[in-house]
């Protein structure tokens, strides 16, 4: 069972398209999301109102590691560099109990 889920809501900053910022997106995870420790899966979410990343963890440690590890990383910057950063809420809660299936 995964220990940690981040969510991260936000919008994307002005004249960037759904295209673009997809495409940006699947370079991050390919080249660092992907390869970081305890990484297990990322969900992209759209509403009305803007974008939810649903990113799920091992641990709340690894989660924490791949905000900082990503502070350096160039594909991360170009990630970041499409979102309008005073909208970005960062909330990563520990998970208690997980109904699937």
């Amino acid at each position: 069972m995964a220990n940690a889920v981040m969510l991260i809501n936000f919008k994307l900053a002005d004249g960037v398209s759904e295209a673009d910022f997809l495409q940006t997106t699947e370079k991050v995870h390919n080249e660092f999301m992907s390869k970081q420790k305890g990484y297990i899966s990322w969900r992209q979410l759209l509403d009305c109102s803007g974008w939810a990343d649903m990113i799920t963890w091992e641990t709340m440690d690894d989660a924490k590691n791949a905000i900082s590890a990503s502070e350096n990383d160039a594909a991360s910057g170009a990630f970041f560099a499409m979102l309008d950063m005073e909208s970005v809420k960062i909330h990563i809660y520990e998970v208690k109990k997980d109904y699937n299936g």
